[in-house]
């Protein structure tokens, strides 16, 4: 009994920022998207640029992460990161792939990722309502 009421309390557990996602983002997103990566703001400008050095966007600090999150390209982390589930013709997102080597490292990976974020939507910045922006958590 004693082990399932701590598997039942660590699921409770708020996912934030600073406890699980920062060190997810290090260990599978870090090598393209970390320090030696441009800024959103940087990378727009040049795109095909740090593409070709296989460079995205900066991810490596909580503000730097939330821009795919609720902020200028809101909802573009969910759609890379997503399994499919969600989509009309059930393909994962480019980035899923990154998230593990087995479906069920990527499938837990992705629910931390899930669980942070709060509102998983798949939607642009222009189609989401009030309602959906309020139900992205994504703590710090």
């Amino acid at each position: 009994m004693n082990i399932l009421l701590a598997v039942l309390l660590a699921a409770q557990e708020k996912v934030t920022y600073t406890n699980a996602v920062a060190a997810l983002v290090e260990k599978k997103c870090g090598e393209c998207h970390g320090p030696k990566s441009p800024t959103m703001e940087e990378f727009d400008k040049n795109k095909q640029a740090f593409k070709d050095k296989d460079l995205g966007p900066r991810y490596d600090s909580y503000e730097n992460l939330l821009v795919v999150v609720n902020g200028a390209d809101l909802g573009a982390l969910m759609r890379r990161l997503d399994d499919g589930k969600n989509t009309k013709d059930g393909k994962p997102g480019n980035m899923n792939k990154h998230l593990g080597e087995t479906p069920e490292e990527r499938a837990k990976n992705l629910d931390v990722f899930k669980r942070w974020v709060g509102g998983w939507t798949l939607k642009r910045k222009n189609e989401v309502n009030d309602a959906e922006r309020a139900a992205i958590l994504a703590p710090k």
